[in-house]
Parts: C-alpha cells; structure tokens; sequence
C-alpha cells in the first residue's frame, strides 16, 4: 500500500473546507466520512499515489490524475478522469452532467454497497490504471453546445472579446458556453457574459484562480 497523505487526513475529519459548514457536522464529508473512508482504503490498495486536489483525495499514476474521493450532499462517489472510457459490464457509471463528455461517477449511499461491491469497484480502479498505462485519451468534441445567442451579438459589438475567446482552449470555451447557456431569462444570459469577459480577454477558464488557489 502506498503511503498515505496526511491532507486527505485532515479532509476526512474537518471536511473541503469550500463552503459554511467546514468543521460542521452539516458538512457533506461529515455525512459520508465511512464510505469515504472505505473507498480510500480500496483505492489505496491498487497502488495509486495519494494526493490532495481541489480540496478532495485524487489518485493519480505516474502524475496523470486517475479518480478521485469525493462527498457530495446526496451520496459519496468515486469520480474517474477517464470513465467514459471505461467498459461498463455492472452499469454502474454514471455521467456526473449532461454535458460531461469524459468523467463517470460510482455513487454510494450505504456502506454495505461498498462492502457489497468491493472486488467490482477495485476492478474498475484497475481498469481506469490501465487505460492511463496505455496512454489513451478521451476525444473531446469541440463546442459540441451552439454559441448562446447572447454571446454571438456581443461578438459581433466586442470583436477583442471575439478573438480572445477563439482563442481559448476547447475545455475552457466548453466551460463558458455551459455557463452561459444555463440561465434560461436572455438578461442573465447577457449578465454572465459581462461578469466573465475580463477574465476571457486575459485567456483564463472559469475557474483558473481557484485551481490556482489549491496549488498554493
């Protein structure tokens, strides 16, 4: 087993500390801490490396993130980098989004499904480390969304805001038009668009600070 990592420790016991309830017993780690604890302990046992990412237990192999432990509010769940590569003969998968294109989930809400389901979840860890092995990748499509209306009649006020946002990666452009695609009134549509646009003139994703931010 590898050696364990003394932040995921500390997460286990006061929680991601990404909203209100950090120390709480409301806090949503707090609530699945002992079907985190065996999805860790399963996990730790395929020899993955334990680390500490966006303030959650990831498990990477040879530095390329593989799955990672994590507490929602209404189960546990193992969440794979690559599960949409995955073969599923259990479907046990689940899409975390509708717009997911590479990520699955394994949700739990009892222990005995865990305990149940140990020597198939340890499977799956291992497939998922052997799909990183053989260096495959997930074909991501480019902007499979439609631009929002909205963001096509700003581009046609804001050509500096057009060329940035070309010029984004695909994963970041995929994050913005999500983003502004939800709201369903044209006002917030719009509104989103003002919010974001300095950060898509300097060339960052959505959430570029606060992965930056974890780093530190």
């Amino acid at each position: 087993m590898n050696t364990i990592n003394p932040k995921v420790d500390s997460y286990l016991v006061d929680g991601c500390g990404r909203c209100s309830y950090y120390q709480t017993p409301q806090c949503k780690v707090n609530t699945w801490r002992k079907l985190l604890v065996q999805l860790r302990r399963i996990v730790m046992d395929c020899e993955l490396t334990e680390e500490y990412k966006w303030s959650q237990p990831c498990y990477t192999y040879n530095g390329n993130n593989v799955v990672i432990v994590t507490a929602f509010k209404e189960y546990a769940a193992l969440s794979f980098f690559k599960g949409s590569l995955l073969k599923d003969p259990e479907s046990i998968l689940v899409a975390p989004g509708k717009n997911s294109q590479s990520a699955r989930q394994i949700r739990f809400t009892e222990l005995e499904e865990i305990t149940d389901k140990e020597p198939i979840i340890k499977d799956y860890v291992l497939k998922a480390i052997a799909i990183e092995k053989a260096g495959r990748k997930v074909t991501f499509k480019k902007n499979p969304e439609p631009l929002p209306d909205e963001l096509v009649e700003t581009f046609e006020k804001d050509e500096d805001l057009k060329v940035a946002f070309e010029a984004l990666t695909p994963g970041r452009k995929r994050g913005y038009i999500i983003h502004f695609s939800q709201p369903k009134q044209s006002k917030t549509r719009m509104s989103r668009i003002e919010k974001c646009r300095d950060k898509i003139l300097k060339g960052e994703g959505m959430h570029d600070a606060y992965r930056a931010s974890i780093k530190k």
